[in-house]
């Protein structure tokens, strides 16, 4: 598997991201948007943006890890919050380096009025590419 990251000269160097992720392999995972539900489907943080933040990146890594992939196969991110600020930038980005460290994906950050949990306050989705065909 390959990724490639590049910050073109014609567009800003992002901190907390890449502007482009080329990818070669021969798998793709694709990781439904995880919110923060614990493995019985108990809803943990509410109202706590921090807690959900962490939970929500810890269940991404864990489906990458029964995909068979690492947080580093990871090409593209995206993370939608409820009433996105400023404010949650760094809450979110330590909850992404708990489970990436300093691979920087290619990622999109929405804000948003609603998730489809009533509770929710972040959802994250990840697509992965693997070189390997199983498991």
């Amino acid at each position: 598997m390959s990724l490639e990251g590049l910050n073109p000269p014609t567009l800003a160097t992002p901190d907390t991201y890449t502007q482009v992720m080329i990818a070669e392999g021969r798998r793709l995972v694709f990781i439904s948007g995880q919110v923060a539900e614990d493995r019985d489907g108990n809803f943990v943080g509410a109202g706590d943006l921090a807690v959900q933040a962490r939970e929500a990146f810890a269940n991404v890594g864990r489906a990458l890890a029964a995909a068979g992939a690492r947080p580093d196969e990871v090409a593209k991110l995206q993370i939608f919050v409820v009433g996105l600020t400023l404010e949650h930038l760094p809450v979110i980005e330590a909850a992404r380096v708990a489970v990436f460290g300093d691979h920087k994906p290619a990622d999109t950050l929405l804000g948003v009025a609603a998730l489809g949990y009533a509770d929710a306050l972040i959802e994250v989705e990840a697509v992965a590419v693997l070189d390997r065909q199983s498991a």
